[in-house]
């Protein structure tokens, strides 16, 4: 996981060293220097860029306005 110190670097922890990090631990690892300054907030984010898809003009039912038809017959419907 990514914990982020109180002066704003970012570092690389388990759960497990997550849940027994101490404040003592976070002073050790500000005075040491540790972790890198992330300039892009998404650099490790699991959500993916958003590929460029075509997008179909729906109605306010959810249904397709350019394949939807108002006009049916009873004949259609046997």
């Amino acid at each position: 996981m990514i914990y982020q110190l109180p002066n704003g670097k970012v570092i690389h922890i388990s759960i497990e060293e997550y849940l027994n990090l101490t404040h003592e631990d976070i002073q050790y690892l500000m005075a040491g220097d540790y972790g890198d300054h992330i300039v892009n907030p998404f650099k490790y984010s699991v959500i993916e860029k958003p590929k460029s898809k075509e997008f179909k003009d729906f109605d306010d039912d959810g249904f397709d306005a350019d394949t939807f038809s108002d006009d049916v017959s009873f004949d259609d419907l046997s």
